[in-house]
């Protein structure tokens, strides 16, 4: 067996997707692969176009020392160049079926590199969801996306990350108008065992859970509603009762600021804008978007693809690089991993060839 597949000596490794291409994705990685932190915290196969990248280098007027992929010798750091997009073709700060179909591929390529055990964790910048939905009309998100790749059979869940505070969904990308009928006592339970259980993963011995509550002023006694009434409460003594430690529920326009004031670990939200407006208030270019419940750890900027600003040179790659220092961290800890690649009888490069060849 090849020397690349050590795990004894080696640094953990992450698989980084090239986002899409009109955003700042490619400018971010190119700056965070130029980071000697970065470097130095895990080994990285990155997956997409290398134009797409050495664009990005241009942009943020960076080198990235990375070599192409080369099955016939050992690397730390490569770089899987599918060739599926020329940036040229590319009009920067609009969506496209050509972006959006590269970064679906990419993105697929480095989740069946985690599945294959040839990396710990997944990363990626930042996806735009229409121009994915103009290559596949029948994409939802990345949780759907990740159950059809890697074949898994339960649902994960999107958590925003800030400095020491989670934020969790009951709901996510869904219309707002439909967020009522879809909250139950079962889904929001749900939740909430998921938010504890991969907090614990993530190495939180007894998180502190805060369950936001739906209507204004928690529903005032049933006079704005009677969800919390009938449906958050019980499902937060239900969890109590699984000796949880958690508490609500609690009206959203203070429960985040109890949560920065340390009396929580993780908020549970129950729709998307509730607790995205308030993590994003409370550290934009800091939140970490940390994919959890499947074998392995998957992260992005908590951020889009900055349409606006693409192109210019002018992206703040912090948010990118504590969610690749995150992945590093998390998969470091054995928790959330897939069976390292010294456990199967392929190598990584073995791997590499065989999805390269089915892609």
């Amino acid at each position: 067996m090849s020397a690349d597949v050590d795990t004894t000596t080696r640094k953990t490794c992450i698989a980084l997707a090239l986002g899409d291409a009109a955003g700042i994705g490619s400018e971010l990685a190119a700056r965070v692969l130029s980071d000697p932190e970065v470097r130095e915290a895990a080994h990285f196969i990155v997956v997409g176009d290398r134009r797409q990248l050495d664009q990005g280098a241009t942009q943020a007027g960076v080198s990235v020392d990375i070599d192409a992929f080369n099955a016939d010798r050992s690397q730390e750091d490569c770089f899987v160049d599918l060739g599926n997009l020329d940036p040229e073709g590319i009009r920067v700060g609009q969506a496209s079926r050509e972006s959006g179909a590269a970064a679906l591929q990419n993105f697929a390529f480095a989740l069946r590199l985690c599945d294959a055990g040839a990396a710990a964790a997944t990363c990626f910048t930042p996806f735009n969801k229409y121009a994915m939905r103009l290559a596949r009309p029948s994409y939802v998100d990345e949780i759907e996306y990740v159950k059809s790749v890697i074949g898994a059979e339960t649902d994960g869940s999107e958590f925003n990350v800030l400095d020491e505070i989670w934020n969790a969904r009951v709901t996510s990308h869904m219309p707002l108008r439909q967020v009522a009928d879809s909250i139950t006592e079962e889904r929001v339970l749900a939740s909430i065992r998921l938010t504890m259980e991969t907090m614990r993963g993530a190495g939180h011995d007894r998180p502190r859970l805060a369950v936001a509550a739906l209507n204004p002023h928690a529903g005032d006694g049933g006079n704005f509603g009677s969800e919390e009434e009938e449906v958050i409460a019980p499902a937060v003594a239900r969890a109590k009762a699984l000796q949880i430690s958690v508490e609500g529920p609690i009206p959203s326009d203070t429960v985040y600021l109890r949560a920065v004031r340390g009396e929580f670990d993780a908020v549970v939200s129950m729709y998307h804008d509730q607790g995205q407006i308030a993590m994003k208030l409370i550290g934009f270019d800091r939140g970490v978007t940390l994919i959890g419940g499947y074998p392995f750890w998957i992260a992005t900027p908590a951020h889009g693809t900055a349409y606006d600003i693409a192109g210019k040179g002018i992206a703040n790659p912090n948010a990118t690089k504590r969610a690749l220092l995150m992945a590093a961290r998390l998969a470091g800890t054995g928790d959330g991993k897939s069976p390292p690649v010294a456990q199967r009888q392929e190598t990584t490069a073995e791997i590499i060839e065989s999805l390269r060849t089915a892609a």
